[in-house]
């Protein structure tokens, strides 16, 4: 197993432990990853994403789309078949699944379509604007005490 050490990424950095808990958690999960549905994760513009998901035989009502803490949870149910069908070949998986993503901070979901067989999830990051990059004027000593008022001592 590979192990990294973050000590000089703490060290050199302020407010990213969170990155290092991601790569943690990365780095732990041996179990092997789901592969069905298969996905796509795409970026459709500098702060928007798309994440694409192949849901063939699934209705709009058999799908969830959720957002929990941080995650981006979508999840299939088929409703059971009323009548029962006899296959001579079933290569079209409909059996449940649940599908987990980590959101980054700031990232939420603008909408979810549903057409050909295709679940797309559009996301975009919206940076308040206490978090923008802002310039600080810098200013003289002969400003800066021009700024303060005059105080007289009481008592």
């Amino acid at each position: 197993m590979r192990s990294f050490d973050f000590a000089p990424m703490h060290r050199a950095t302020v407010g990213f432990d969170q990155i290092a808990d991601i790569m943690d958690r990365v780095m732990s999960n041996d179990v092997a990853q789901p592969s069905y549905p298969p996905y796509n994760i795409e970026k459709t513009d500098a702060d928007s994403y798309r994440i694409s998901i192949a849901v063939a035989g699934f209705a709009e009502d058999d799908l969830a789309v959720e957002v929990k803490e941080n995650a981006l949870v979508v999840s299939a149910k088929k409703a059971s078949d009323e009548s029962e069908r006899k296959y001579l070949h079933r290569g079209i998986a409909t059996r449940a699944f649940e599908r987990r993503f980590a959101l980054a901070d700031h990232v939420r979901v603008t909408g979810a379509t549903h057409e050909n067989g295709m679940l797309h999830i559009d996301l975009k990051r919206e940076v308040p604007e206490a978090l923008k990059p802002r310039r600080i004027a810098i200013g003289s000593p002969a400003a800066a005490e021009a700024d303060v008022v005059d105080a007289k001592p009481v008592n």
